[in-house]
């Protein structure tokens, strides 16, 4: 807020300057989102945020929760929202049986959200059942004695409020091995930008990819450097382990110091690559792998 105080401010900010902000935040599609909605804003609504819901559904990265949100607490529309909190204190105090994740589940909680919504109140509706949600009204021990709504609440008069919002399991989440090349050459390390959708989209790394099923970690480096850089490289010392969990996955990444042996390094796979020089290293937005590793790296290089 501090850096980028308006719309304005945000929409002629370079996508690099915002990601170097947000950067420790995860979720950088949000950041690219943001970014992306203030620049539509600017050109196609002069600089001023729609204040209906159907308006601000066409922003990048804004859905039902938050338009509804916006709509009702920034401009006291009638719009009923349903964020995790608000999900809880309806799925209990009417013991919705129905998985609250299904879209079943889904569509029934939001039409208890709008059947209730006082008119004229909305916003401050919204935001009480946030507040009820996010304090008394928790996940686990619901402090239940002190809530102002423990007369009606089904699920509290059945005994099964610890049972609602009915949640169930997810799948294992998934384990990658994955690697990365640290290459140096003159002085200069070799990093990468990655593509502007995806996962990390627009941050800087150091070039690397999954293993794959009876491939050691020195050939998967070769293969993913070649496929990426269109280079040949030799892998020398490993320079540390890193252990990261993603929403939908987790990782053990391995990185090696390597050096060029063949070619000219290409972005193939990425959208930019760039010798750099590590104490250059923190200019340069990176996930939180990529961060570690460039700290390592500015660490144990000597100055003069």
């Amino acid at each position: 807020m501090q850096r980028f105080p308006t719309i304005s401010a945000l929409a002629f900010a370079s996508l690099q300057d915002v990601l170097a902000i947000w950067e420790g935040l995860g979720y950088y599609g949000r950041a690219r989102n943001l970014h992306k909605a203030s620049q539509l804003v600017m050109r196609e609504n002069n600089g001023v945020l729609p204040d209906e819901v159907r308006l601000l559904r066409k922003l990048p990265g804004v859905g039902r929760y938050t338009a509804g949100a916006i709509a009702s607490i920034a401009f006291g529309r009638n719009e009923p929202t349903l964020d995790g909190n608000i999900r809880r204190v309806l799925a209990r105090y009417f013991d919705v049986n129905e998985d609250a994740r299904s879209s079943a589940g889904e569509h029934h909680l939001w039409k208890l959200a709008a059947q209730h919504l006082p008119v004229g109140n909305a916003g401050e509706y919204n935001q009480a059942l946030m507040d009820l949600g996010a304090s008394l009204c928790s996940p686990k021990k619901p402090a239940c004695e002190q809530c102002p709504l423990k007369d009606n609440c089904q699920a509290k008069l059945l005994g099964n409020q610890e049972q609602r919002p009915v949640i169930l399991p997810r799948p294992p989440i998934p384990h990658l091995t994955v690697t990365a090349a640290v290459i140096i050459q003159d002085g200069k390390v070799l990093i990468a930008c990655r593509p502007p959708r995806g996962l990390l989209g627009g941050l800087w790394e150091f070039p690397g990819g999954k293993q794959q099923d009876g491939e050691d970690l020195p050939a998967c480096v070769r293969r993913e450097i070649c496929e990426e850089l269109g280079v040949e490289i030799e892998v020398g010392a490993q320079l540390g382990v890193y252990q990261h969990a993603y929403t939908h996955f987790r990782v053990t990444l391995y990185a090696f110091y390597c050096t060029l042996l063949k070619g000219e390094p290409r972005p193939i796979q990425a959208d930019d690559v760039r010798w750099v020089c590590p104490v250059e290293l923190p200019q340069y937005p990176m996930g939180k792998i990529d961060r570690k590793i460039s700290q390592t790296l500015v660490l144990s290089t000597p100055y003069d």
